[in-house]
């Protein structure tokens, strides 16, 4: 009977932990920053690297994975919330050098991505 109650027990809080976990996701403009903040401090207290896989965020917590996805070109790349903005009407998310660099839009300056939390 025990080893019943423990099982029961033990599953519940399984199907628990799974539906528990929040996902994220959100289409909208993307742009980036690096070369006056490289060397600071980001809000999360990390010293800046503009070519570390890093991205700014309004709200999600600092460390929160992301994958980004260009709608322009559909290349990916995976960001580590490390800081806070955008704050410019419109973008979603600011990347930083290396991410834009990646996606291939660091010389238009912005893009349109489509971010989700891995």
């Amino acid at each position: 009977m025990i080893k019943k109650v423990v099982s029961a027990v033990a599953m519940t809080a399984a199907i628990l932990s799974v539906s528990t976990v929040a996902s994220y996701a959100q289409c909208g403009g993307a742009s980036w920053y690096g070369p006056s903040f490289n060397g600071k401090r980001a809000a999360s207290g990390q010293i800046f690297n503009e070519n570390a896989m890093t991205a700014a965020h309004r709200s999600l917590p600092f460390g929160t994975k992301l994958q980004v996805t260009d709608q322009r070109t559909g290349r990916k790349v995976t960001v580590t919330i490390n800081d806070r903005g955008p704050f410019h009407g419109g973008r979603i998310i600011d990347l930083s050098k290396a991410a834009a660099t990646e996606l291939g839009f660091r010389n238009r300056g912005t893009t349109s991505v489509c971010i989700s939390q891995i």
